[in-house]
């Protein structure tokens, strides 16, 4: 669970993170760098999709400002994954929600 969030720093499960993360089912990668910082492409995901996750949570950033491609959404659809990609404060919120009672993997950028 998300315990909390603020502009860049996230608190998941009593452990304090300071760079993009992707949550997991069974842990958080720390340091998730994207080939464009601000455009989440294919390649982003790609170890979160190989997990087969119903829904993917994408915190686009405080501001909101990192922009879910187009050929990335097409991609989720074709393999069956709802994407839900908001700021990332309410993706936060999204991910509690969800992950009592769907496989949910969240992938968010803690700035801009």
């Amino acid at each position: 669970m998300i315990d909390s969030y603020d502009f860049g720093i996230i608190t998941i499960d009593g452990k304090h993170y300071t760079t993009d993360v992707v949550i997991f089912p069974d842990r958080v990668q720390s340091n998730w760098w994207r080939r464009e910082g601000h455009q989440l492409r294919v390649e982003d995901i790609e170890a979160a999709v190989a997990e087969k996750p119903e829904v993917l949570v994408v915190g686009t950033g405080y501001h909101g400002l990192m922009e879910v491609m187009p050929e990335t959404r097409d991609y989720l659809e074709s393999r069956g994954i709802q994407i839900v990609a908001e700021k990332t404060g309410n993706a936060c919120k999204t991910f509690n929600e969800l992950v009592k009672s769907r496989r949910v993997i969240a992938a968010l950028h803690l700035t801009c």
